[in-house]
């Protein structure tokens, strides 16, 4: 699966080289010079990964990162000149996962991102388990389900699906959106397919089928059940 990263910095020359080095990787790249236009490419794309800069005209990476937490759980990793134990701090507790000083080696970028979400992925942790709701759990290794005592498989695609939607709790997700996230740009086929496959996973859900819920006219939003 190839992740995305959207790389918020208002400096061109910087943007494109953290760019380039995550190319190099077979990351698909967003990029966004400004906190405002971070935020909507981040709506619109619905990263796997944010990297930003504190330092931004129009709305600045403190904001930024406000807000982004606000709606997503997504790994954020924040990139700045400012320096200081207290600015680290202040970072970590608005929800950055991870901290680069400039100047910095784009290798060394990448590689902190790489680790962070295998990480994220469960494959660095001792507990693979994701709680999906309604005692139901997500085994990220193995990419199965399990609820009552049963362990049910997921398809690749099925597996995408729940993660997206689990990292964007809260947050409408257009099909146009879950359809180029789960199946590419380029997919050319019918956009009922999200329907189809949305309906699949609610049958393994079970007790946490209702969370998976329905917007009309728009797509779908996880919610947890109340």
């Amino acid at each position: 699966m190839t992740r995305k990263v959207l790389i918020v910095e208002d400096e061109h020359r910087i943007r494109e080289l953290i760019s380039d080095y995550f190319a190099a990787q077979n990351w698909e790249v967003c990029q966004a010079a400004d906190g405002e236009e971070g935020l909507y490419v981040f709506e619109t794309e619905v990263p796997d990964l944010v990297i930003l800069d504190l330092m931004m005209p129009e709305m600045d990476g403190w904001e930024l990162c406000r807000r982004i937490r606000r709606r997503s759980g997504v790994p954020i990793i924040i990139l700045t000149a400012v320096s200081g134990d207290e600015r680290q701090i202040e970072g970590y507790e608005l929800g950055a996962d991870d901290y680069v000083t400039k100047p910095f080696s784009p290798k060394v970028l990448v590689s902190k991102a790489e680790v962070l979400m295998r990480r994220i992925d469960g494959q660095l942790t001792p507990n693979p388990y994701a709680p999906v709701g309604c005692g139901v759990m997500l085994h990220i290794r193995n990419r199965r389900l399990e609820r009552e005592g049963e362990s049910i498989d997921l398809t690749p695609k099925e597996y995408e699906l729940l993660q997206l939607l689990l990292r964007n709790r809260g947050i409408v997700m257009p099909r146009e959106t879950i359809l180029s996230h789960t199946w590419g740009p380029d997919y050319e086929g019918d956009i009922r397919v999200v329907d189809t496959h949305i309906k699949k996973l609610r049958s393994k859900l079970g007790p946490a089928a209702d969370c998976v819920r329905t917007v009309f006219g728009i797509g779908y939003i996880y919610e947890e059940a109340p």
